[in-house]
Protein backbone atom coordinates (compact mmCIF):
# COMPACT_ATOMS: atom_id res chain seq x y z
CA UNK A 1 0.00 0.00 0.00
CA UNK A 2 0.66 3.51 -0.92
CA UNK A 3 3.84 4.62 2.00
CA UNK A 4 1.90 6.04 5.14
CA UNK A 5 4.71 7.45 6.08
CA UNK A 6 4.83 10.50 2.95
CA UNK A 7 1.24 10.93 3.68
CA UNK A 8 1.59 11.70 7.72
CA UNK A 9 4.54 14.44 6.73
CA UNK A 10 2.43 15.90 3.79
CA UNK A 11 -0.88 16.08 5.28
CA UNK A 12 1.02 17.96 7.97
CA UNK A 13 3.28 20.15 5.61
CA UNK A 14 1.07 20.86 2.48
CA UNK A 15 -1.61 23.33 2.37
CA UNK A 16 -4.12 22.89 -0.03
CA UNK A 17 -5.54 26.43 -0.82
CA UNK A 18 -9.13 26.13 -1.60
CA UNK A 19 -10.63 29.09 -3.43
CA UNK A 20 -13.58 30.68 -1.45
CA UNK A 21 -16.24 32.04 -3.09
CA UNK A 22 -19.12 34.80 -1.84
CA UNK A 23 -21.35 33.07 0.46
CA UNK A 24 -25.39 33.38 0.40
CA UNK A 25 -27.86 32.61 2.53
CA UNK A 26 -29.13 29.30 2.75
CA UNK A 27 -32.53 29.60 2.42
CA UNK A 28 -31.79 32.09 -0.40
CA UNK A 29 -34.67 32.18 -2.78
CA UNK A 30 -34.41 31.25 -6.53
CA UNK A 31 -34.44 34.25 -8.53
CA UNK A 32 -35.59 34.45 -12.09
CA UNK A 33 -33.60 36.23 -14.77
CA UNK A 34 -35.95 37.46 -17.50
CA UNK A 35 -33.35 39.31 -19.84
CA UNK A 36 -29.64 39.96 -20.89
CA UNK A 37 -28.56 43.34 -22.18
CA UNK A 38 -25.08 44.20 -23.71
CA UNK A 39 -24.85 47.98 -23.90
CA UNK A 40 -22.01 49.91 -25.82
CA UNK A 41 -22.02 53.85 -24.82
CA UNK A 42 -19.66 56.56 -25.95
CA UNK A 43 -16.98 55.49 -23.02
CA UNK A 44 -18.35 52.69 -21.49
CA UNK A 45 -19.98 49.00 -22.55
CA UNK A 46 -23.43 48.18 -20.15
CA UNK A 47 -24.07 44.79 -18.97
CA UNK A 48 -27.40 44.51 -17.99
CA UNK A 49 -29.85 41.61 -16.13
CA UNK A 50 -33.29 41.67 -15.67
CA UNK A 51 -34.16 40.01 -12.33
CA UNK A 52 -37.66 39.10 -11.11
CA UNK A 53 -36.04 39.89 -7.11
CA UNK A 54 -33.30 42.06 -5.86
CA UNK A 55 -30.06 40.41 -5.68
CA UNK A 56 -27.08 39.95 -3.39
CA UNK A 57 -24.28 40.51 -5.48
CA UNK A 58 -20.54 40.56 -5.86
CA UNK A 59 -18.28 41.83 -8.26
CA UNK A 60 -14.67 41.41 -8.83
CA UNK A 61 -11.97 41.53 -11.63
CA UNK A 62 -9.59 38.25 -12.90
CA UNK A 63 -6.35 38.72 -14.72
CA UNK A 64 -4.79 36.00 -16.72
CA UNK A 65 -7.17 36.20 -18.81
CA UNK A 66 -9.20 39.14 -18.44
CA UNK A 67 -12.44 38.71 -17.00
CA UNK A 68 -14.95 40.12 -14.46
CA UNK A 69 -16.78 37.48 -11.91
CA UNK A 70 -20.12 39.02 -11.00
CA UNK A 71 -21.78 36.38 -8.44
CA UNK A 72 -25.29 35.97 -7.22
CA UNK A 73 -27.94 34.20 -5.62
CA UNK A 74 -29.01 31.39 -7.30
CA UNK A 75 -30.65 31.86 -10.40
CA UNK A 76 -32.90 30.32 -12.99
CA UNK A 77 -31.91 31.19 -16.25
CA UNK A 78 -35.10 32.49 -18.70
CA UNK A 79 -33.56 34.97 -20.81
CA UNK A 80 -33.07 34.43 -24.62
CA UNK A 81 -29.56 32.31 -24.76
CA UNK A 82 -29.17 33.16 -28.23
CA UNK A 83 -29.01 37.16 -28.01
CA UNK A 84 -25.47 38.38 -29.03
CA UNK A 85 -22.86 37.51 -25.91
CA UNK A 86 -20.23 40.12 -27.48
CA UNK A 87 -19.98 44.37 -27.65
CA UNK A 88 -17.88 46.39 -27.06
CA UNK A 89 -15.04 45.31 -24.27
CA UNK A 90 -17.33 42.61 -23.53
CA UNK A 91 -16.33 38.89 -26.19
CA UNK A 92 -18.30 36.87 -24.21
CA UNK A 93 -20.45 35.41 -21.62
CA UNK A 94 -21.65 32.53 -19.56
CA UNK A 95 -23.57 31.66 -16.19
CA UNK A 96 -24.31 28.66 -14.03
CA UNK A 97 -24.45 27.38 -10.74
CA UNK A 98 -20.85 27.65 -8.85
CA UNK A 99 -22.05 26.51 -5.59
CA UNK A 100 -24.84 25.17 -3.91
CA UNK A 101 -27.14 29.07 -3.43
CA UNK A 102 -25.00 30.55 -5.54
CA UNK A 103 -24.72 31.11 -9.30
CA UNK A 104 -22.00 32.84 -11.10
CA UNK A 105 -21.94 35.61 -14.46
CA UNK A 106 -18.67 35.59 -16.42
CA UNK A 107 -17.54 38.40 -18.92
CA UNK A 108 -14.82 37.81 -20.89
CA UNK A 109 -12.99 41.11 -21.60
CA UNK A 110 -10.49 42.10 -24.34
CA UNK A 111 -7.88 43.88 -21.91
CA UNK A 112 -7.65 45.93 -18.80
CA UNK A 113 -11.12 47.18 -17.42
CA UNK A 114 -12.57 49.14 -14.44
CA UNK A 115 -16.16 49.03 -13.43
CA UNK A 116 -17.52 52.50 -13.41
CA UNK A 117 -20.00 51.48 -11.22
CA UNK A 118 -22.37 48.53 -10.37
CA UNK A 119 -26.16 49.59 -9.51
CA UNK A 120 -29.52 47.80 -8.90
CA UNK A 121 -32.54 49.56 -9.72
CA UNK A 122 -36.16 49.00 -8.10
CA UNK A 123 -38.73 47.72 -10.76
CA UNK A 124 -40.25 51.02 -12.64
CA UNK A 125 -42.30 51.65 -15.53
CA UNK A 126 -43.11 48.09 -16.22
CA UNK A 127 -40.00 46.45 -15.48
CA UNK A 128 -38.45 44.18 -12.98
CA UNK A 129 -35.30 44.58 -10.77
CA UNK A 130 -32.56 45.41 -12.89
CA UNK A 131 -28.97 45.28 -12.15
CA UNK A 132 -26.46 46.87 -14.57
CA UNK A 133 -22.16 47.58 -14.15
CA UNK A 134 -20.76 50.04 -16.59
CA UNK A 135 -17.53 48.54 -17.86
CA UNK A 136 -14.18 51.33 -19.08
CA UNK A 137 -11.29 50.84 -20.45
CA UNK A 138 -8.14 51.45 -18.26
CA UNK A 139 -4.20 51.35 -18.10
CA UNK A 140 -2.60 47.77 -16.63
CA UNK A 141 -1.41 48.88 -13.33
CA UNK A 142 -4.56 50.18 -12.56
CA UNK A 143 -6.55 47.05 -13.46
CA UNK A 144 -3.58 44.67 -11.15
CA UNK A 145 -4.10 46.90 -8.31
CA UNK A 146 -7.67 46.23 -8.55
CA UNK A 147 -6.93 42.34 -8.66
CA UNK A 148 -4.27 42.71 -5.73
CA UNK A 149 -6.88 44.29 -3.98
CA UNK A 150 -9.87 41.73 -4.17
CA UNK A 151 -7.53 38.87 -3.77
CA UNK A 152 -6.07 39.95 -0.41
CA UNK A 153 -9.86 39.99 0.28
CA UNK A 154 -10.12 36.32 -0.78
CA UNK A 155 -7.20 35.80 0.98
CA UNK A 156 -8.11 36.85 4.72
CA UNK A 157 -11.25 35.00 3.96
CA UNK A 158 -9.40 32.16 3.50
CA UNK A 159 -7.09 32.55 6.73
CA UNK A 160 -9.95 33.11 8.89
CA UNK A 161 -11.98 30.26 7.60
CA UNK A 162 -11.76 27.48 10.30
CA UNK A 163 -9.78 24.38 9.12
CA UNK A 164 -12.19 21.49 7.74
CA UNK A 165 -11.95 18.23 9.78
CA UNK A 166 -10.54 15.32 8.11
CA UNK A 167 -13.06 12.68 6.73
CA UNK A 168 -13.60 9.85 9.50
CA UNK A 169 -13.49 6.61 7.78
CA UNK A 170 -16.28 5.00 8.89
CA UNK A 171 -15.60 1.31 10.82
CA UNK A 172 -15.28 -1.67 8.74
CA UNK A 173 -14.90 0.73 5.77
CA UNK A 174 -10.83 -0.03 4.51
CA UNK A 175 -10.02 1.90 1.03
CA UNK A 176 -11.28 5.65 0.65
CA UNK A 177 -11.71 6.02 -3.03
CA UNK A 178 -12.51 9.69 -3.99
CA UNK A 179 -15.08 9.68 -7.13
CA UNK A 180 -14.42 12.36 -9.13
CA UNK A 181 -17.13 13.89 -11.97
CA UNK A 182 -15.16 16.05 -14.29
CA UNK A 183 -17.10 19.49 -14.65
CA UNK A 184 -20.29 20.72 -13.22
CA UNK A 185 -22.41 23.76 -12.83
CA UNK A 186 -21.24 27.05 -15.03
CA UNK A 187 -18.45 24.41 -16.86
CA UNK A 188 -20.45 22.21 -19.40
CA UNK A 189 -17.44 20.42 -20.15
CA UNK A 190 -17.83 18.85 -24.04
CA UNK A 191 -21.05 18.52 -25.69
CA UNK A 192 -22.50 15.91 -27.69
CA UNK A 193 -23.66 15.21 -31.15
CA UNK A 194 -27.09 15.45 -29.65
CA UNK A 195 -26.56 18.15 -26.77
CA UNK A 196 -25.82 16.45 -23.92
CA UNK A 197 -23.15 17.90 -21.42
CA UNK A 198 -20.44 16.36 -20.47
CA UNK A 199 -21.08 17.27 -17.00
CA UNK A 200 -24.37 15.34 -16.56
CA UNK A 201 -22.64 12.27 -18.13
CA UNK A 202 -19.68 11.93 -16.09
CA UNK A 203 -22.19 12.48 -13.09
CA UNK A 204 -24.38 9.73 -14.06
CA UNK A 205 -21.02 7.60 -13.99
CA UNK A 206 -19.95 8.64 -10.51
CA UNK A 207 -23.26 8.13 -9.04
CA UNK A 208 -23.06 4.61 -10.50
CA UNK A 209 -20.04 3.85 -9.51
CA UNK A 210 -20.53 5.31 -5.67
CA UNK A 211 -23.52 3.12 -5.29
CA UNK A 212 -21.29 0.06 -6.54
CA UNK A 213 -18.75 0.98 -4.06
CA UNK A 214 -20.68 1.71 -1.49
CA UNK A 215 -21.98 -1.89 -1.37
CA UNK A 216 -18.66 -3.25 -0.49
CA UNK A 217 -17.36 -2.62 3.06
CA UNK A 218 -14.09 -2.68 2.00
CA UNK A 219 -14.41 0.73 0.43
CA UNK A 220 -14.95 4.32 1.38
CA UNK A 221 -16.45 6.31 -1.55
CA UNK A 222 -16.71 9.60 -1.74
CA UNK A 223 -18.12 12.12 -4.22
CA UNK A 224 -15.90 15.38 -4.90
CA UNK A 225 -19.14 16.67 -6.50
CA UNK A 226 -23.03 15.18 -6.00
CA UNK A 227 -25.13 17.30 -8.11
CA UNK A 228 -24.47 20.20 -10.70
CA UNK A 229 -22.22 22.59 -9.01
CA UNK A 230 -19.07 23.65 -9.95
CA UNK A 231 -15.45 22.68 -8.06
CA UNK A 232 -12.33 24.27 -9.21
CA UNK A 233 -9.46 21.85 -9.56
CA UNK A 234 -7.96 22.89 -6.39
CA UNK A 235 -10.94 22.07 -4.37
CA UNK A 236 -11.16 18.66 -6.25
CA UNK A 237 -7.53 17.60 -5.14
CA UNK A 238 -8.50 18.74 -1.26
CA UNK A 239 -10.93 16.23 -1.07
CA UNK A 240 -9.26 13.84 -2.04
CA UNK A 241 -6.09 15.57 0.59
CA UNK A 242 -8.19 15.97 3.34
CA UNK A 243 -10.23 12.53 3.31
CA UNK A 244 -6.43 11.15 3.28
CA UNK A 245 -7.97 9.19 -0.22
CA UNK A 246 -5.79 5.86 -1.09
CA UNK A 247 -7.14 6.79 -4.67
CA UNK A 248 -8.44 9.22 -6.94
CA UNK A 249 -10.69 8.67 -9.77
CA UNK A 250 -11.13 11.42 -12.41
CA UNK A 251 -14.39 10.85 -14.61
CA UNK A 252 -14.74 12.77 -18.25
CA UNK A 253 -15.80 12.05 -21.41
CA UNK A 254 -13.74 13.79 -24.31
CA UNK A 255 -14.87 15.33 -27.59
CA UNK A 256 -12.85 16.17 -30.69
CA UNK A 257 -12.98 17.32 -34.53
CA UNK A 258 -13.34 13.94 -36.09
CA UNK A 259 -16.35 12.41 -35.04
CA UNK A 260 -14.92 9.18 -36.62
CA UNK A 261 -12.60 8.77 -33.22
CA UNK A 262 -14.16 6.55 -30.00
CA UNK A 263 -13.00 4.58 -27.14
CA UNK A 264 -11.88 5.10 -23.73
CA UNK A 265 -8.39 6.08 -22.67
CA UNK A 266 -6.71 5.90 -19.31
CA UNK A 267 -4.69 9.16 -18.37
CA UNK A 268 -1.78 9.21 -15.29
CA UNK A 269 0.22 11.83 -14.65
CA UNK A 270 3.37 13.66 -16.20
CA UNK A 271 4.99 17.09 -17.08
CA UNK A 272 5.52 15.29 -20.37
CA UNK A 273 2.60 14.80 -22.38
CA UNK A 274 3.05 11.10 -24.32
CA UNK A 275 1.51 12.67 -27.78
CA UNK A 276 -0.32 15.91 -29.21
CA UNK A 277 -3.31 14.64 -28.30
CA UNK A 278 -2.79 13.92 -24.59
CA UNK A 279 -1.72 17.29 -24.12
CA UNK A 280 -4.53 19.23 -25.83
CA UNK A 281 -6.91 16.74 -23.86
CA UNK A 282 -4.88 18.11 -20.52
CA UNK A 283 -5.13 21.80 -21.72
CA UNK A 284 -8.82 21.64 -22.28
CA UNK A 285 -9.48 20.08 -18.88
CA UNK A 286 -7.37 22.47 -17.01
CA UNK A 287 -9.33 25.24 -18.41
CA UNK A 288 -12.23 24.36 -16.26
CA UNK A 289 -10.93 26.60 -13.56
CA UNK A 290 -10.84 29.79 -16.22
CA UNK A 291 -14.47 28.99 -17.48
CA UNK A 292 -15.39 28.80 -13.36
CA UNK A 293 -14.12 32.34 -12.97
CA UNK A 294 -11.16 30.76 -10.87
CA UNK A 295 -8.11 33.07 -9.99
CA UNK A 296 -5.62 31.14 -11.84
CA UNK A 297 -2.47 33.60 -10.44
CA UNK A 298 -3.35 32.94 -7.03
CA UNK A 299 -2.68 28.85 -7.62
CA UNK A 300 0.27 27.64 -7.43
CA UNK A 301 0.61 24.08 -8.96
CA UNK A 302 4.73 23.22 -8.57
CA UNK A 303 5.40 20.41 -6.42
CA UNK A 304 8.97 20.99 -4.28
CA UNK A 305 11.40 19.51 -1.84
CA UNK A 306 12.96 16.19 -2.24
CA UNK A 307 10.30 14.40 0.04
CA UNK A 308 7.60 15.90 -1.75
CA UNK A 309 9.49 14.58 -5.33
CA UNK A 310 9.91 11.15 -3.97
CA UNK A 311 5.86 10.63 -2.66
CA UNK A 312 5.10 11.91 -6.31
CA UNK A 313 7.55 9.55 -7.77
CA UNK A 314 5.84 6.73 -5.74
CA UNK A 315 2.61 8.18 -6.38
CA UNK A 316 2.77 7.91 -9.98
CA UNK A 317 4.14 4.35 -10.05
CA UNK A 318 0.59 3.23 -7.85
CA UNK A 319 -1.29 5.69 -10.51
CA UNK A 320 0.38 3.45 -13.29
CA UNK A 321 -1.05 0.23 -11.73
CA UNK A 322 -4.27 1.73 -11.93
CA UNK A 323 -4.31 2.69 -15.09
CA UNK A 324 -3.18 -1.13 -16.78
CA UNK A 325 -6.32 -2.30 -14.74
CA UNK A 326 -9.23 -0.18 -15.77
CA UNK A 327 -8.03 -0.47 -19.72
CA UNK A 328 -8.86 -4.50 -19.91
CA UNK A 329 -11.98 -4.01 -17.47
CA UNK A 330 -13.47 -1.05 -19.31
CA UNK A 331 -13.02 -3.03 -22.95
CA UNK A 332 -14.63 -5.84 -21.47
CA UNK A 333 -18.17 -3.57 -20.40
CA UNK A 334 -18.45 -2.89 -24.14
CA UNK A 335 -16.79 0.10 -24.98
CA UNK A 336 -13.89 0.53 -27.73
CA UNK A 337 -10.60 1.34 -26.26
CA UNK A 338 -8.36 2.95 -27.98
CA UNK A 339 -4.84 1.80 -29.08
CA UNK A 340 -1.78 3.38 -26.93
CA UNK A 341 -5.07 3.14 -24.20
CA UNK A 342 -2.49 4.63 -21.18
CA UNK A 343 -1.50 8.02 -22.11
CA UNK A 344 0.01 10.69 -19.27
CA UNK A 345 -0.16 14.63 -19.27
CA UNK A 346 -0.31 17.41 -16.79
CA UNK A 347 -3.53 17.34 -15.77
CA UNK A 348 -4.03 19.70 -12.48
CA UNK A 349 -6.56 17.62 -11.04
CA UNK A 350 -4.17 14.69 -10.73
CA UNK A 351 -1.41 16.53 -8.95
CA UNK A 352 -2.20 15.46 -5.31
CA UNK A 353 1.51 14.17 -4.20
CA UNK A 354 -0.04 11.17 -2.15
CA UNK A 355 -2.96 9.95 -3.43
CA UNK A 356 -2.58 7.43 -6.44
CA UNK A 357 -4.73 9.37 -9.18
CA UNK A 358 -6.18 8.57 -12.69
CA UNK A 359 -8.11 10.48 -15.24
CA UNK A 360 -11.24 8.43 -17.36
CA UNK A 361 -11.68 9.80 -20.57
CA UNK A 362 -15.02 7.45 -21.21
CA UNK A 363 -15.21 7.78 -24.94
CA UNK A 364 -16.00 10.42 -27.24
CA UNK A 365 -18.98 12.30 -27.09
CA UNK A 366 -18.36 13.88 -30.47
CA UNK A 367 -18.95 10.08 -32.03
CA UNK A 368 -22.22 8.75 -32.72
CA UNK A 369 -21.51 5.10 -30.85
CA UNK A 370 -19.78 6.31 -28.07
CA UNK A 371 -22.41 8.66 -27.13
CA UNK A 372 -25.41 6.04 -27.58
CA UNK A 373 -23.17 3.91 -24.73
CA UNK A 374 -22.58 7.33 -22.83
CA UNK A 375 -26.26 8.65 -22.51
CA UNK A 376 -27.54 4.83 -21.69
CA UNK A 377 -28.27 4.55 -18.21
CA UNK A 378 -27.29 0.38 -18.90
CA UNK A 379 -23.66 1.83 -20.52
CA UNK A 380 -23.53 4.50 -17.54
CA UNK A 381 -23.78 1.04 -15.09
CA UNK A 382 -21.34 -1.37 -17.25
CA UNK A 383 -18.55 1.17 -17.33
CA UNK A 384 -19.22 2.03 -13.40
CA UNK A 385 -19.03 -1.46 -13.10
CA UNK A 386 -15.98 -1.90 -15.13
CA UNK A 387 -14.09 0.68 -13.19
CA UNK A 388 -15.13 -0.97 -9.91
CA UNK A 389 -14.09 -3.96 -11.04
CA UNK A 390 -10.11 -2.36 -11.57
CA UNK A 391 -10.42 -0.72 -8.41
CA UNK A 392 -10.48 -4.18 -6.43
CA UNK A 393 -8.33 -5.62 -8.82
CA UNK A 394 -5.77 -2.86 -8.02
CA UNK A 395 -6.03 -3.21 -3.89
CA UNK A 396 -5.91 -7.09 -4.09
CA UNK A 397 -2.69 -6.38 -5.98
CA UNK A 398 -0.93 -3.60 -4.16
CA UNK A 399 -2.62 -4.53 -0.18
CA UNK A 400 -3.75 -8.36 -0.40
Amino acid sequence: MFNRFFRCVLLTTLLCMVSIAPGFAAKSPVIDVTSVRLGLHKDKTRFVLEMSEKPDVSVFLLAEPYRIVIDLPELNWQADDSAPRQKGVIQNYRYGLFKKHTSRVVLDVDGPVRILRSVILPPAAGKPYRFFIDIQRTDQASFMTAVRERRKEALAKEVAMAPQPPVQTPSGKKHIVIIDAGHGGIDPGAIGQSGVFEKIITLGVAQKLNGILAKNPAYHPIMTRNDDTFLSLRERVAVARGAGADLFISIHADSISRPDFRGATVYTLSETASDDEAAEIAHTANRSDLIGGVDLSAQDDTVQGILIDLAQRETMNFSVKVAEMIIPEIAKSGMKTRGRSHRFAGFRVLKAPDVPSVLVELGYLSNREDEKILKSQNGQTRLAQAIANAIAGYFDAVDP
